[in-house]
């Protein structure tokens, strides 16, 4: 695990084929098609180098749970260990790792109709109207919770209309981690901010050379997309650099 531009996938490559391993993706971003440049996912010569798992899961209309993701990822683990290789977890998406290895608490799954109902009530009030909403019923949620942040904004509401019990309740409620296996944690953490910012720069500008606000502006005519009521509340236009080439 590790920042954007730390080396995650070279480092993840680089081990899996010094250990046998195949790749598991930590990442919320890469299990979206069509989503290839702007997350720098791993291109087809990387994957030739090493098998890699949970790419590519979903459509960007779509939404895919950290509780999906757990249950994906726990069974492909055991079966890549079933089969005598390596299994190598990469990615930067903490609430994954989280849920993979500390398990999540048994909340209630997303419920379209209750999320549909809070996008209209945000376009019409705001996000900052809903955040205010929540602290009155669950304050420790929005106390940690920033009112420019829908995404958990969203969920939180959801959980709490959803049940009457609000989230912050639910998550001291433990879970079961998924991964019975003993794990080994590297944490890729540059030394130099001011290099990685740089690295950062020239990522975002390979990006833009290979073609990522061409690769916006199709995910934005796509039919199942100008369907979407309001496309930005997607988890994978939220993804970092999409939301903000939109």
């Amino acid at each position: 695990m590790g920042p954007t531009a730390s080396g995650k996938t070279a480092t993840a490559i680089a081990l899996a084929r010094q250990l046998d391993g195949e790749i598991v993706s930590v990442d919320s971003a890469l299990v979206y098609r069509h989503l290839d440049i702007g997350s720098a996912k791993p291109d087809a010569a990387e994957r030739a180098q090493a098998p890699h798992h949970l790419l590519d899961l979903r459509d960007p209309w779509q939404t895919y749970s950290a509780a999906e993701f757990a249950a994906d990822a726990g069974r492909i683990v055991a079966d890549i260990v079933a089969r005598g290789k390596m299994p190598i977890l990469a990615g930067g998406t903490g609430l994954y790792f989280r849920a993979l290895l500390q398990g999540l608490s048994p909340m209630p799954e997303a419920d379209p109709a209750t999320r549909e109902a809070l996008s209209a009530e945000a376009a019409e009030r705001g996000w900052a109207a809903l955040h205010a909403e929540l602290a009155k019923v669950d304050p420790a949620a929005a106390a940690r919770i920033h009112a420019t942040d829908p995404q958990r904004i969203q969920r939180a509401l959801e959980v709490y209309r959803l049940t009457g019990t609000p989230i912050t309740e639910w998550q001291r409620r433990p879970g079961v981690a998924p991964l019975p296996v003993r794990t080994l944690k590297l944490i890729l953490a540059p030394r130099d901010r001011a290099v990685l910012h740089q690295r950062i720069e020239a990522r975002f500008d390979a990006m833009l050379a290979q073609g990522f606000l061409d690769e916006v502006r199709a995910l934005r005519v796509m039919p199942e997309m100008t369907a979407v009521e309001a496309p930005l509340d997607l988890p994978a236009v939220r993804a970092v650099g999409y939301r903000q080439a939109w």
